[in-house]
């Protein structure tokens, strides 16, 4: 049996709570400023990309569909290999819905280095609804600061009236965490997420981190072209 929190009387367990939520409050009161300060950012105009698209190529601009913002999730590829990151995966395969960015003039899609037609068997292989588009043939994974073996990231872009594109914010590692609802819920579970890098009182169940995720095989039972529960 794993350890427990202590049982206490509930005014010791809502004092505690009161002064936890004091931390918490703080905590959004600076994620506040955060993105106030994000929103300060300068900008870098981007060359005018051609990427492809399930239906050919696709300049970066066309990628916005007629929108002025786009989210971009820069996805890890290995050619020819059967499954692809399993963290990409995992968390690409939380976005189900979102058409809600529609009210915000803005888009959110998945870039591969990958080629088109291994990206779009692959996104069906696992059940993704996002919509994808290769750089194989282009430079900008690279210059976006997710090439060919260098891992996975999250870029925003904006697009002016003249259709010019401009970089506005890039993230990468567990900066692209706070676009996941999945490590959110967990968080607030008694036990978090059980891996042996977080401080947790002794006695609480931990394991290597990653161990706990579902890997991309999970996915695709689970979301993919055949899906079935995962076991």
């Amino acid at each position: 049996m794993s350890a427990l929190p202590p049982v206490v009387d509930q005014q010791t367990w809502r004092t505690q709570l009161d002064e936890l939520r004091k931390r918490e409050k703080a905590a959004t009161r600076e994620l506040d400023a955060i993105a106030a300060q994000r929103r300060r950012l300068p900008m870098v105009e981007m060359p005018r990309y051609v990427l492809t698209g399930p239906s050919g190529p696709v300049s970066l601009a066309e990628m916005f569909d007629g929108r002025s913002q786009l989210i971009v999730y820069n996805h890890m590829w290995t050619d020819g290999q059967e499954w692809q990151c399993p963290g990409c995966t995992g968390f690409t395969s939380q976005f189900t819905r979102l058409n809600f960015l529609d009210n915000y003039d803005a888009r959110f899609v998945i870039v591969t280095n990958g080629p088109i037609a291994e990206a779009l068997a692959y996104k069906a292989k696992v059940g993704n609804t996002m919509d994808w588009y290769s750089s194989s043939d282009s430079t900008f994974g690279a210059e976006v600061d997710a090439g060919p073996g260098e891992g996975f990231g999250v870029n925003v872009f904006l697009r002016d009236g003249d259709g010019n594109v401009y970089r506005t914010w890039h993230t990468n590692g567990r900066g692209t965490e706070q676009l996941s609802h999945s490590f959110a819920l967990i968080d607030v579970l008694p036990w978090g997420r059980q891996e042996e890098w977080q401080d947790s009182p002794d006695g609480w169940p931990q394991r290597p981190t990653y161990s706990g995720w579902a890997g991309s095989p999970d996915i695709a039972r689970a979301y993919g072209e055949s899906p079935t529960l995962l076991t």
